[in-house]
């Protein structure tokens, strides 16, 4: 089993968190149009590496922090809280 480190709680097992999709999203505006809308939704980065992703430690804090994940080996080589670093 993958421990994954929650910023808050410490190391926990995985089947407490749940994949939040890529981090380091910015929000459209709300005036922006429906292309830019539908880009931001839909289109997200697969890349073969290191990747960053937002996870939330569901049963624990329930908060969502940062995460950089090998999406081939499936490492975690980091956690960090969301916010100015």
């Amino acid at each position: 089993m993958l421990l994954i480190s929650c910023p808050w709680c410490g190391p926990r097992p995985e089947n407490e968190f749940r994949y939040g999709g890529q981090a380091g999203l910015t929000r459209p505006a709300a005036s922006a149009d429906d292309a830019t809308w539908s880009a931001y939704l839909y289109l997200r980065n697969n890349p073969k590496g290191r990747h960053q992703e937002r996870w939330r430690h569901q049963p624990g804090c329930g908060r969502f922090f940062n995460c950089e994940r090998d999406t081939v080996t499936d490492r975690i080589s980091n956690t960090s809280k969301i916010g100015p670093r």
